[in-house]
């Protein structure tokens, strides 16, 4: 069963860079807190038009905290 999340509860994804993400495979807090450098690479230009936005809301670290919370429940 695929774990998804809502992620436009992390600053910086919307609606629209949300269903890009899905479309990429990408659907849970998990997958996003485990990006690396060279995947975050692949997920800016998966969602383009955004150079640095991963980096600079802090969208791993944000992830990192909701799938934490999530866990601990």
């Amino acid at each position: 069963m695929r774990e998804i999340d809502d992620l436009k509860v992390i600053k910086g994804i919307g609606p629209g860079i949300e269903a890009k993400l899905n479309k990429a495979g990408i659907f849970s807090f998990r997958q996003i807190s485990e990006l690396t450098e060279e995947s975050i690479e692949r997920v800016s230009s998966v969602i383009e038009f955004f150079p640095g936005r991963i980096a600079r809301d802090r969208w791993v670290e944000q992830a990192s905290k909701l799938y934490l919370d999530k866990i601990r429940k």
